[in-house]
């Protein structure tokens, strides 16, 4: 397991009014999934993650419960552009779980557009 970083429990409570944590982990488990199913996303991008998770550009509605979809821009040299799913914790959970990176990817310019003009957006930084 690695500590990811903080949330901002104003901005997640989109998702849900019960989250009970602010801390962000990930698994070794969903480490070595990012990295077999996304061009070794965690290895080239992992170091972004606290980034994302703490000042998301987007959270869009997902399928699951109490799970965020978030969208995140980085300028920098290269415009790089990724989708991060967040699974919170709530008062329904279990005590000992906490907020995790369920996957991590870089996605191009199409797949960004797809997702804002296809999906329920709910948050948007300003």
């Amino acid at each position: 397991m690695q500590y990811i970083g903080k949330i901002d429990f104003d901005i997640y409570r989109c998702i849900s009014d019960s989250i009970v944590s602010d801390d962000v982990i990930i698994t070794l488990k969903q480490i070595d999934h990012i990295n077999e199913s996304h061009s070794n996303a965690f290895e080239k991008y992992g170091h972004y993650l606290s980034e994302i998770v703490q000042s998301p550009d987007f959270i869009i509605e997902s399928q699951k419960p109490n799970t965020a979809l978030i969208l995140k821009e980085l300028t920098d040299d290269e415009n790089r552009r990724f989708k991060t799913v967040l699974r919170l914790i709530t008062s329904t959970d279990d005590v000992t779980y906490k907020n995790s990176i369920i996957t991590f990817m870089k996605i191009d310019d199409k797949e960004w557009t797809r997702l804002l003009r296809n999906k329920k957006i709910l948050y948007k930084r300003v």
